[in-house]
């Protein structure tokens, strides 16, 4: 894998790598091993896609997946490859740092050449069959075993000495039928391993018969055949289920999940075949669970792996080599019992996403972390099994923890993916599509996209109280969202009616101690403290953190919120005593339950260090800035409003320490920044805009502006200044 990585990181243009050689010889499942590797390693910010080439063409796919990105090319272009390109860009633009495109079984490389992103920061990895000769190839090739190695491999695995050393050459033509493949050895090797009596000759007659009776057959795939008739009903049911998961570990827990769905719907499909058998319309059912009980199912599992169809991967995880997976779901296809054990591993994997709240803190990553791959496959290719309700469930939270690690066009993809899907399945005006709009909507609010935001949330209020009701908690909810995103545009007077609307729902349909509830009396605090209504807002903030302490616990992410929200009111105010512990607090649970790098950990060491500030604390306040600023920049972006507050604090620092060299810079960019994205008329806006004069001003004062800039923000504001006097 470092060698390959090695290729892939050429940066004087787009690297391809190409990972060549036979089917059997690991190639799918280096490429998987590299990708997987290096999302947990978040090397590839800007994403990785996987797009299976063989059987499908690569430009639908590409613009599949932008358009779950938001992404969709002009229909004034109407060559393809620049509407590829077009997609790579606006990708491109969405995100930092560098992609990972990994092409699957390419069969011409010239085909897709053309199609591929011209932009270097697009890392492509390809693997073929055949070796691809193209001069533009980064190329790694694997190499098929050597005939002694083979051989080896065969004697080893196989545990057959004495029939391997008696039909030594039959042995030697035996591999060498098998083209070298290891896949293909390990599989014959132990058959030879688990039948005692057949000998060599036989073993090889009976996969040469195989090949003669369908001549479509690859060796590899005559062993897979070989191995697959030694399985039993139970055995085989087994093999195919696990073709649905993902080309991923699977928890054998998981799979297990799996199976309990299966015998709770089995009976009922027994029932439905029964009677339309008496009726005449179908032929008498197979028993259609026949894993049905814990015994069972795990002598099943242990024949898989003990005939090499199935590996163990670490304790109580197990994985399907690629080309079995595929051989074994090509088997499920002719299989009456197919959408059933696809049904049951939908409905499985969505109780687990069931499970994940809201908030998504370390352990919870870490929980689910197993089961995302495979939830993944239940988005992409199972959710239609699944009722109405249920369908949004696994998009939902592929997006919810892909925004808790900070992989904000990940989440997108997700949440666009999700609204799309309701849309089109259960109408532009359902509640679901409601609730798709929102997640998306949080999205944007989160990510400082104010203007993308506001009419999803706009049309998601809409949707719930024409089909929910004006005071059903949805749409309490979507009132409190909407006034949420007013409130961080500054546009004060619009959010006050929808936090108060929302509060009074949330009082009459749920209880007064709810902790939706505590969510609006907190946010509508917040928004009394920005108006300076500071006695309004202390009741509002007090009772909020009691909901949430005795419902969520002391250690909730949100009981640290309403903790640093209510010390915010407390600094406003002067009482900086009573909002140290509460600042501390909160940055002390937001470290350990979201984690040192989460946007949340940055908001709490903002404050902290602003209280020290304003305490006069300056050396205990700088690193606590510089650590905020730094985790925003990465986290949230470099043009993000949150990022422009850590600048303008910062900067804020350094003037009062007399740094006026350091404070400039920031507070040019802070401005810049919140311009861009707010606008002039904003209060973060002119409170930045007047900072900064205020600063011009005390460095003239000081005789140091011979030290400022030529940065144009800085002189144009200058020149403003001297027209004045």
């Amino acid at each position: 894998m470092q060698q390959l990585h090695g290729l892939l990181q050429d940066g004087s243009r787009v690297a391809i790598a190409a990972a060549s050689g036979m089917g059997g010889i690991g190639k799918t499942e280096l490429a998987w091993q590299y990708a997987n590797f290096h999302r947990e390693h978040n090397t590839y910010p800007a994403g990785i896609w996987w797009l299976f080439v063989r059987d499908n063409d690569l430009a639908p796919q590409v613009l599949q997946k932008a358009l779950r990105m938001g992404i969709e090319p002009p229909d004034t272009l109407d060559n393809l490859e620049e509407r590829l390109q077009f997609c790579y860009e606006e990708w491109a633009k969405k995100t930092s740092g560098n992609a990972l495109l990994v092409l699957d079984d390419v069969n011409d490389y010239r085909a897709v050449q053309r199609l591929l992103p011209r932009n270097p920061r697009f890392k492509v990895l390809l693997t073929a069959r055949q070796r691809l000769e193209e001069k533009t190839l980064q190329r790694l090739d694997l190499k098929k075993l050597r005939p002694l190695d083979a051989f080896k491999l065969l004697y080893e695995v196989s545990q057959a000495e004495t029939r391997i050393v008696q039909e030594q050459i039959v042995a030697e033509k035996l591999c060498a039928w098998l083209e070298y493949l290891p896949l293909g050895i390990e599989l014959v090797a132990t058959f030879l391993k688990v039948e005692p009596d057949v000998s060599v000759a036989e073993l090889l007659a009976q996969l040469q018969q195989k090949l003669l009776q369908d001549e479509v057959l690859t060796p590899v795939a005559a062993a897979f055949e070989l191995s697959w008739v030694q399985l039993n009903a139970a055995e085989q049911q087994l093999a195919v289920l696990l073709s649905v998961f993902a080309l991923a570990p699977m928890p054998w827990q998981l799979v297990e999940s799996v199976v309990v769905v299966c015998r709770v719907e089995a009976p009922k499909q027994n029932w439905l075949k029964k009677l339309l058998a008496v009726w005449g319309k179908v032929q008498a059912p197979q028993q259609w669970c026949l894993l049905l009980d814990d015994r069972v199912l795990s002598q099943s599992r242990r024949r898989l792996v003990e005939l090499s169809l199935l590996g163990r991967v670490e304790q109580k995880q197990y994985q399907l080599h690629a080309l079995i997976r595929e051989f074994f779901a090509a088997k499920l296809q002719e299989r009456a019992d197919a959408e059933i054990l696809r049904r049951s591993f939908a409905a499985a994997l969505t109780a687990v996403a069931k499970t994940i709240p809201q908030t998504v803190t370390l352990e919870v990553q870490q929980r689910v972390k197993e089961a995302l791959p495979h939830l993944e496959v239940v988005a992409e290719q199972w959710s239609h099994l699944l009722e109405d309700s249920d369908s949004v469930w696994s998009f939902t939270v592929l997006g919810l923890i892909a925004q808790g690690q900070s992989l904000s066009a990940e989440a997108e993809k997700w949440f666009k993916a999700c609204l799309q899907m309701t849309e089109k399945r259960c109408g532009a005006e359902h509640s679901l599509t409601a609730k798709s709009l929102n997640n998306l909507a949080l999205l944007y609010d989160a990510m400082g996209r104010y203007p993308e935001a506001e009419p999803l949330y706009v049309r998601s209020l809409s949707i719930y109280e024409q089909q929910l009701g004006a005071d059903h908690p949805d749409t309490a909810l979507s009132l409190n969202n909407l006034a949420a995103l007013y409130y961080a545009m500054g546009r004060y007077a619009e959010a006050e009616p929808l936090y108060v609307r929302s509060l009074s729902i949330y009082e009459q349909q749920l209880e007064a101690d709810h902790p939706n509830t505590a969510t609006t009396l907190s946010n509508q605090a917040e928004l009394y403290r920005a108006m300076g209504r500071y006695p309004e807002a202390e009741p509002l903030y007090v009772r909020s953190l009691a909901i949430r302490e005795q419902q969520l616990g002391a250690e909730h992410p949100d009981t640290a919120l309403s903790l640093n929200n209510q010390a915010l009111l407390y600094h406003a105010m002067g009482r900086y005593q009573e909002a140290e512990p509460l600042y501390v607090r909160s940055l002390a649970i937001r470290e350990q339950k979201l984690g040192a790098e989460d946007r949340y950990t940055a908001t709490s060491l903002n404050n902290l260090a602003q209280l020290y500030s304003a305490m006069g604390r300056y050396q205990e306040a700088e690193p606590l800035y510089v650590r905020s600023l730094s985790i925003r920049e990465q986290q949230l972006g470099a043009d993000h409003p949150d990022t422009a507050t850590s600048l303008n604090n910062l900067a804020g620092l350094y003037k009062e320490m007399g740094r006026y060299p350091e404070a400039e810079p920031l507070l040019a960019r802070a401005l810049e920044i919140f311009l861009n994205r707010l606008g002039e008329n904003h209060p973060n806006t002119q409170t930045v805009r007047s900072n900064f004069i205020y600063f011009l001003q005390q460095t003239i004062s000081a005789g140091q502006d011979s030290q400022l800039s030529q940065n144009p923000t800085t002189q144009a504001i200058l020149k403003q200044l001297r027209e004045t006097e």
